[in-house]
């Protein structure tokens, strides 16, 4: 991050974006440290610059520049994970982001890599309508959906995926994910299953 900072200090033309995938998997005050302050919208730039805790002797001041922005990923059904940090939290703008498979541009995008028309909707169909049993269910909720990078294959050409393909990911990847949100209803969890593979 402070190299990347430093990128963004020496280039105050362009616009520098800093991904960090599963936010919420470690002791983000204990991994940030004076960064909380620094990412501040209002305490960007020179004028808040701070010395680092380990630092050479004669290393400027660090600051975050104002061209430069941070964004978090975490998955809030993860019950596993701490709750984020609530100094944290107030330095974010939180933006939930849902699966997107009743989306045009996802149904395009699979038929533009010439995915059939029969699979595109065949995936579409069976996920949408195992998505609203998920969020309809009281005990899991729309943060439990599954979202559509199961089915966003690598390439530019699906045309030899198949229904078979499908299966392939439900059987391996969806399966034993419903097996652990219905862990105590094994009937629900294999007749889901069944559902999305007839």
């Amino acid at each position: 991050f402070y190299d990347f900072c430093q990128r963004a200090i020496n280039d105050p033309d362009r616009e520098y974006v800093f991904i960090i995938d599963e936010i919420n998997r470690g002791n983000l005050s204990q991994i940030f440290g004076e960064l909380l302050m620094l990412i501040e919208a209002d305490k960007r730039g020179p004028d808040f610059a701070l010395p680092l805790i380990y630092h050479d002797q004669d290393e400027p001041r660090f600051f975050v520049p104002p061209n430069l922005y941070l964004i978090g990923l975490m998955n809030v059904a993860d019950r596993s994970l701490a709750m984020v940090d609530y100094a944290l939290r107030r330095r974010f703008v939180f933006t939930t982001l849902k699966p997107q498979y009743e989306s045009g541009l996802y149904r395009q995008w699979l038929l533009d890599r010439a995915m059939s028309p029969e699979l595109v909707n065949l995936i579409i169909e069976r996920m949408t309508a195992l998505n609203k049993q998920i969020r309809e269910d009281p005990l899991l909720g729309e943060n439990y959906q599954i979202g559509h990078s199961f089915f966003c294959p690598k390439g530019k050409n699906f045309a030899g995926l198949d229904v078979s393909w499908y299966q392939g990911i439900v059987q391996t990847e969806i399966a034993p994910l419903l097996k652990e949100y219905w862990f105590d209803n094994q009937t629900k969890s294999k007749e889901t299953k069944q559902e999305l593979l007839d």
